[in-house]
């Protein structure tokens, strides 16, 4: 069998504070005299999910800076250690500093650790900035300009997260026109909790080219056929889908019904801290519970590549690789 660490691969669907490690959230809480948060309980709602995913982003965000460096460091190195070649986290620098000087300075540093520790693994990093849904709209323009000053130093794409059922992609359209003529990769999340109507909206109200989750768009035969139509790219994390109750066990997943529609996804882990499933653990439970074969997981793993905001000579060679991880009995 061949061995899944060994395949080269993106990961596109990954919040930075979202994966942090166990212990370090345990490190960070003790230090300030606080109890971790219960982040493996489980979820009942989405509404459940937010304030525990708050509360550790909070040991992060109000810390010394040195806490946001070590996360951006253990985050690429645990994506290097499941076989990733590039990694791409989900970072507003907004939630660190409201002032658009010192949230830049913020996104600076993690541009710059992370660059520093891909290199030293011999992987590449970049990021994506997202615009808060339960945020005014300005925050979001704001979010964007930020993303735009760095695109051509390590900013790779422009999202959004948050309640969708609550909170629709409209209002952002104008961020999402900024992060587009910066060259910037239009990744909202959507088709999770709002349906197939979410995903709908996403491409034409933000020119989506990929989507965070977007898994109910299954429920529309019409969505599917144009999503495998214009090749956009659904950034699927399964485990965190049945956490969250979007479906109701791993083995009811859409990913293979998503695939056989001619639907490009990714595998991805959104937020492993909370979720407690790693890169490597959603392709393995692709192959064993999903059923997936090797060209399937392949092929996933070569429009990770692809799609993702790496350098043309990085996807070039990884997806070179993928194809000798094929040969290879």
């Amino acid at each position: 069998m061949r061995s899944l660490v060994r395949l080269p691969k993106a990961h596109l669907h990954l919040h930075l504070e979202g994966a942090m490690r166990p212990s370090t959230l345990a490190e960070l809480a003790g230090e300030r005299g606080l109890r971790p948060p219960a982040v493996g309980a489980g979820f009942a709602s989405f509404e459940d999910f937010g304030p525990l995913y708050g509360a550790a982003a909070q040991l992060v965000r109000e810390g010394p800076r040195e806490n946001l460096l070590r996360l951006v460091r253990e985050v690429v190195e645990d994506a290097a250690a499941d076989g990733a070649v590039w990694i791409e986290p989900h970072v507003n620098p907004l939630t660190y500093e409201a002032d658009p000087g010192a949230a830049l300075d913020v996104l600076d540093a993690v541009l710059d650790e992370g660059c520093r520790t891909a290199d030293r693994l011999g992987i590449g990093f970049g990021v994506m900035v997202f615009a808060r849904r339960n945020a005014d709209p300005s925050e979001g323009v704001a979010a964007a300009r930020l993303a735009a000053r760095r695109a051509d130093k390590g900013v790779v794409a422009f999202g959004l997260a948050g309640d969708e059922a609550r909170y629709p992609p409209e209002p952002f359209a104008e961020a999402f026109a900024i992060a587009r003529d910066a060259g910037l990769i239009s990744a909202p999340h959507a088709g999770e909790f709002a349906g197939p109507a979410g995903v709908s909206a996403a491409l034409d109200a933000l020119g989506a080219q990929r989507i965070a989750h977007g898994v109910r768009a299954v429920e529309d035969p019409s969505l599917l056929a144009r999503l495998a139509a214009e090749g956009v790219v659904l950034d699927v994390c399964p485990t965190s889908n049945v956490a969250l109750g979007v479906v109701e066990s791993l083995s009811a997943h859409p990913l293979p019904k998503l695939l056989h529609a001619g639907v490009r996804c990714t595998l991805n882990a959104d937020d492993p801290l909370l979720f407690g499933s790693g890169l490597l653990d959603e392709y393995t439970a692709a192959r064993t519970t999903l059923a997936l074969g090797d060209d399937r997981l392949a092929a996933i793993a070569r429009t990770s590549i692809e799609s993702s905001g790496a350098p043309r000579t990085l996807k070039d060679k990884a997806i070179a690789l993928v194809a000798d991880w094929l040969d290879t009995l």
